[in-house]
């Protein structure tokens, strides 16, 4: 028995070894590769594989540099921005491949943020779905359109934390809260990059923009930015390093500075964070000429000292601005650039094209079959459609005027610019989208409603401008039906970037066409259509119910007939927070504790003498067309350490008459520490599905070590002993709440 025992063991352990030998050779042959490559290559053949230029494909991207085609031929070109169809990717990989001599493959980025032929929600929306699978799922819909045509690295998804809801860019990323924006980061890049990054319908992740880009100065494009360092590591990194955990092979360097220093020429965050304490080795780009603008920002006396400090830095490829190719070689020759980090950031680069698999085959995306087939299938616009009706938020729906009682309702007033508007319902950035495709809500109706419901439809007025001479024709439809339909709000390209607002209102006379209709005594169901949370105080009050559809894409108004006429009963919650008005911006949840709490009651607290310092809406809320008890809220123990366990379960039951969905939201609070914490963080959600009358448990798990840790005071990463507040709920603010103590 002994003999037959070391036997086995002696076959375990070369079968052991066996399999570490294969897996060194793998990973031998892919370093070997790319170091003969590097050693074969010329300076300035390096510096190529360290240079993005657009190749003028994309009207809307400006050409840096027009003599691109005849530097990719020399091998001074290592990736592409803005082509996007098989016959062109084919001829300028060709380019790279057949003619330059080492015939280095390029890589082909393009600005993929919310799907590519077939458009889902904008990005702020398919968050408020709260469905991380769901988000995968279209993140990966995206990378198999865009990937048939040669396309094989989105400059996505963006990840930026915010609190500011004038900022425009805001409507590209997911929020204010950095668990939620972390979750659905790690679902966007697992959805890119997929199971097996050979695979041809894959791309490679691009987070961006690293770092503090959502906390700009008053919300105005490109400012300047100020936050501590405990606000930057606690806020505003956590997603990126969610992406870096989840496989993301690249990463996106931001337009702003933070705390006086350019992120494109940032040591501090792309060298000493990212690849010394994250131990990052993919590559950064930098945005669109931000290593040009550190001459602008004040940071650089000239172009060739922008490639110096940028390159230094930790930037390893110069997307569009040209310095790194007119500079570097002088650089290295004064001995300001060491030729060792050319070197470690061109093996970055040739790493992600090894593991994309392009050294194998170049052209392996370049398929002319799938760029005709795989593009708005009718899987994608099903899955496009079902991501929109999630999106929506229910935020009013006083003596349940929703869904619509057709029962009741012989006519339908349709009203409103964005009733039977295709372009805006796009957005921004839509790739290849064409407007065409877009379904309106009108065209959505129409297709739903029973022949014997009549639809009196109206535009009313213009989204922007103050030309009222549209209001008689809609109150003319209105006073010939049952009940209103107000879809009213942006455009779409009111958000997205430079789409910046100083009034966060709803522009034009829309809200006045609101307060006419109102007045004729019938319900009014404002649809607000938006990229950013926004200011409505008032049009709430004029309205029985309203629903936020944000910018719902390509399926967006068959998704909005699906939900008014109750073929899905909406969840979306907010994963921002709705003032009352601009004046309180910014406002969100996850602010910290003030030395007098808001008290309405005390002037002497944290708020305000005119109007209330309460959200209009809070993060997380969102209503269904039933209703949801919580209850028996419970912790399995009241104490514990670090490495203990805390099981939290709460009741909820479906009190309504309609099946539906509910986000379950756990939350916690640091009563006391070293910094002060948030009053309320996000920990846990989960989207459970609950008949009406029927009655769940929902359970979730807290790791100390994971959940009640941060960066302390001296910017460590731990816990610390004391009481946490446990709190479960429907959102941020209608919860319910134990202690528990976190021992030593």
């Amino acid at each position: 028995m002994r003999e037959l025992t070391k036997i086995l063991m002696i076959l375990l352990v070369v079968f052991a070894a066996s399999c570490s030998i294969d897996n060194s050779k793998k990973g031998g042959e892919k370093e070997k590769f790319i170091n003969d490559l590097i050693g074969k290559m010329t300076l300035e053949e390096k510096i190529g594989q360290l240079s993005l230029f657009s190749a003028g494909i994309d009207p809307t991207v400006p050409v840096s540099n027009p003599k691109y085609a005849d530097d990719i031929k020399a091998g001074r070109v290592g990736a592409v921005f803005a082509a996007f169809t098989t016959r062109d990717i084919e001829r300028l990989q060709k380019m790279a491949v057949e003619e330059s001599r080492l015939g280095i493959p390029m890589l082909f980025g393009y600005d993929v943020i919310h799907g590519f032929k077939t458009i889902f929600p904008m990005p702020l929306a398919e968050t408020a779905s709260w469905n991380p699978d769901l988000i995968r799922h279209t993140a990966r819909i995206a990378a198999d359109e865009a990937s048939a045509t040669g396309v094989n690295w989105f400059f996505a998804p963006m990840v930026d934390v915010t609190h500011e809801p004038r900022w425009g860019r805001g409507v590209e990323g997911s929020g204010e809260d950095p668990y939620l924006a972390s979750v659905v980061a790690v679902a966007r890049v697992k959805g890119y990059q997929g199971d097996d990054l050979k695979d041809v319908s894959t791309v490679a992740a691009c987070p961006k923009h690293f770092a503090g880009y959502g906390f700009v100065e008053a919300g105005k494009e490109y400012a300047p930015v100020d936050v501590s360092e405990g606000r930057l590591r606690n806020l505003i990194l956590p997603p990126f390093k969610a992406a870096i955990d989840a496989g993301a092979l690249t990463m996106m360097s931001a337009f702003n500075d933070v705390n006086g220093v350019p992120a494109a020429a940032n040591k501090f965050l792309m060298t000493d964070i990212l690849r010394g304490e994250w131990n990052y080795n993919g590559f950064v780009v930098s945005d669109f000429g931000s290593i040009d603008s550190l001459v602008v920002q004040g940071y650089a006396e000239n172009n060739k000292q922008t490639a110096e400090l940028a390159f230094n830095a930790g930037g390893d490829i110069d997307m569009e601005s040209s310095s790194y190719k007119d500079n570097i070689p002088a650089l290295v020759k004064e001995g300001k650039i060491d030729i060792r980090d050319i070197d470690r950031a061109v093996r970055n680069v040739l790493n992600v094209k090894w593991e994309l698999g392009l050294f194998k085959d170049p052209y392996k995306y370049i398929d002319k079959t799938r760029e005709k087939t795989r593009m708005l299938t009718k899987q994608n616009l099903e899955t496009a459609r079902q991501m929109a009706w999630e999106s929506f938020v229910l935020l009013k729906n006083n003596n349940r005027v929703l869904p619509l009682d057709l029962k009741k309702y012989r006519s339908i007033a349709l009203i409103g610019p964005l009733a039977d508007n295709q372009a805006d319902y796009m957005g921004t950035w839509i790739a290849q989208g064409d407007t065409f495709n877009v379904v309106t809500l009108k065209q959505g109706l129409e297709k739903q409603l029973p022949s014997g419901i009549r639809l009196n439809y109206a535009k009313g007025c213009n989204i922007e401008g103050d030309d009222c001479s549209g209001f008689s024709e809609a109150i003319n439809a209105a006073r010939r039906s049952d009940i209103i339909l107000l879809a009213i709000g942006e455009k779409g390209n009111m958000s997205g970037e430079s789409g910046s607002r100083g009034d966060i209102t709803i522009p034009g006379v829309q809200s006045e066409l609101l307060y006419e209709l109102s007045k004729l005594d019938k319900p009014v169901v404002l649809l607000l259509s938006n990229g950013r949370p926004l200011a409505i105080e008032k049009e709430v009050a004029a309205s029985d119910a309203v629903l936020v559809t944000w910018i719902p894409g390509t399926a967006g108004g068959d998704a909005v007939a699906d939900v008014l006429l109750g073929q899905y009963n909406p969840s979306g919650k907010l994963p921002v927070t709705f003032p009352r008005s601009v004046s309180q911006v910014p406002i969100y949840y996850n602010h910290l504790p003030s030395n007098r709490p808001g008290d309405p009651s005390n002037r002497y607290s944290c708020s305000y003498i005119d109007i209330p310092f309460t959200p209009l809406y809070p993060f997380g809320y969102g209503l269904s067309y039933t209703t949801f008890k919580y209850s028996d809220l419970k912790l399995d123990r009241k104490e514990g350490g670090e490495n203990d366990i805390v099981k939290v379960s709460v009741k909820v039951k479906n009190t309504g008459d309609f099946d539906g969905e509910e986000v379950v939201q756990l939350y916690i609070r640091d009563v006391a520490a070293s910094l002060i914490r948030p009053v309320k963080e996000l920990k846990a959600f989960k989207k459970v599905f609950i008949k009406k009358g029927e009655e769940k448990t929902i359970t979730f798990e807290l790791k100390p070590e994971r959940d009640f840790a941060f960066y302390r005071a001296d910017m460590t990463y731990g816990t610390e002993p004391g009481r946490f507040l446990i709190f479960a709920g429907t959102n941020s603010q209608d919860v319910l709440k134990e202690e528990y103590l976190l021992k030593e």
